[in-house]
């Protein structure tokens, strides 16, 4: 098993978004960079756990915890004309770009991206680096234990 933080904007999608839909299930579409993308493409399998950190916002930070609930697939927005994922270079035989979906497990009260910054424990996040901007990043085991145990709070 693996462990990963995705990031979303909650205007887009929200943890309490996630919550609603469906099967509280979601297509993480839209993703592209092709490191992020192969992540997903090549390394998430189902039951992976997420940490769904909401950015672009007022408080950035973890907001909840999801899983991985598909392997990847073709994500559809490349191929419509009128999205703003439209990649004009992908065609249904040579798709460019992937998604997996995630589904809600938790929402937790938000650990801000300033809080993560004061634990030594968290120091080598990849999201605490400096010039770190991927929508994707793997997260160590002892990271994952280290804030589902210490710092998740319903």
């Amino acid at each position: 098993m693996r462990y990963w933080l995705m990031k979303s904007e909650p205007s887009d999608v929200s943890i309490d978004d996630l919550a609603k839909l469906p099967n509280q299930s979601v297509a993480w579409y839209g993703v592209r960079n092709y490191q992020a993308r192969n992540f997903m493409r090549d390394q998430m399998k189902v039951g992976d756990g997420v940490m769904f950190y909401h950015s672009n916002c007022e408080v950035p930070g973890i907001a909840g915890i999801a899983k991985v609930s598909s392997t990847a697939y073709p994500d559809a927005t490349q191929f419509k004309k009128s999205h703003k994922y439209f990649d004009p270079k992908a065609t249904q035989e040579t798709p460019r770009w992937f998604n997996v979906d995630v589904q809600f497990v938790k929402k937790i009260k938000i650990i801000s991206l300033a809080e993560l910054r004061t634990y030594p424990e968290l120091e080598t996040m990849r999201i605490l680096q400096r010039g770190n901007r991927l929508s994707i990043t793997p997260l160590d085991p002892a990271e994952w234990k280290f804030i589902v145990e210490k710092l998740c709070h319903a």
